[in-house]
């Protein structure tokens, strides 16, 4: 399990030597004697309530939210660490906070440069899961402050109006920090746009929503039951790679009518239903109704 162990919980870089987590590893060790199958997990989430991540990301301004985005994508940022600050200093200052996240480990050196400034990058796939997590509770309460924005777009799904659903869509994808795996397949980068929507849906009372259900001849990525109003949407959402949106836009309507993802919505009676390709780059998206 040696490449696991390192992609999850090693990275940290005291001086010159490398060192792992020996809290995570210990424990891991002890899962896999347990059950040799055991996947690796997030020990570090049950010993901190990591709100100094939250605390972080509300003060981020445009700067600071695209230099986050730059370390979720794997890249790193220089910075004057202050090693002498304490828990008092929080709130003092978004660049405190850097140095907070430093000496907490949340963050790790990987050089400096002529002027000492420290390079940072996140050490493993252990905290960018936290920094992931954070950042989609983030963006839930501030996607909550104005329901009737986010009713309007949630409602726009079920009057089949693609174009207030892709401006909407573009909206929220500039306002949150984008947290796509650049580095890891198609199917990955997906996953950020896919739990955006599903996080978006949930504030809807009455929808039956369901993720990557089974239906039809294969699993659709959402799938969703307005009872009230007798109405089902279907959606599979596809990375645009290099912004090939239409090309995009087509494959997934062809997913959604070859392998029959309606099929679960009639089976339930539902009469009417929309079907839609939606097609995301970086933080645009094109939407297709077919």
């Amino acid at each position: 399990m040696y490449d696991t162990v390192k992609e999850w919980y090693d990275g940290y870089r005291f001086g010159n030597l490398d060192i792992y987590c020996p809290w995570d590893v210990i424990n891991y060790c002890f899962d896999l004697k347990l059950n040799p199958s055991a996947k690796p997990q997030n020990y570090w989430m049950n010993t901190s309530s990591n709100n100094i991540i939250r605390r972080f990301i509300n003060k981020a301004n445009s700067i600071t939210k695209k230099e986050i985005e730059l370390l979720m994508d794997g890249g790193s940022i220089k910075k004057e660490i202050r090693q002498d600050l304490t828990y008092r200093d929080l709130d003092s200052g978004i660049d405190n906070l850097w140095s907070i996240l430093f000496t907490t480990g949340y963050l790790t050196q990987c050089g400096e440069d002529d002027g000492g400034r420290t390079e940072l990058v996140i050490p493993n796939k252990e905290i960018r899961w936290i920094f992931a997590w954070q950042i989609h509770e983030w963006f839930k309460e501030e996607t909550a402050k104005d329901s009737g924005r986010l009713e309007r777009f949630c409602r726009a799904f079920m009057e089949n109006d693609v174009s207030a659903i892709e401006e909407g869509f573009t909206s929220y994808l500039k306002q949150t920090i984008s947290i796509r795996d650049t580095y890891g397949k198609k199917e990955m980068k997906e996953n950020f746009y896919h739990g955006i929507l599903l996080g978006l849906f949930g504030y809807m009372d009455g929808w039956i929503v369901s993720s990557n259900a089974e239906s039809g001849e294969g699993y659709c990525d959402i799938i969703v039951e307005d009872e009230a109003e007798d109405t089902g949407i279907v959606i599979e959402v596809k990375y645009a790679e290099d912004g090939a949106f239409d090309d995009a836009c087509r494959k997934a309507l062809g997913q959604i009518k070859d392998r029959d993802y309606e099929e679960v919505l009639r089976d339930d009676g539902v009469k009417t239903i929309y079907r839609y390709g939606i097609a995301c780059y970086k933080k645009r998206c094109r939407v297709v109704a077919g």
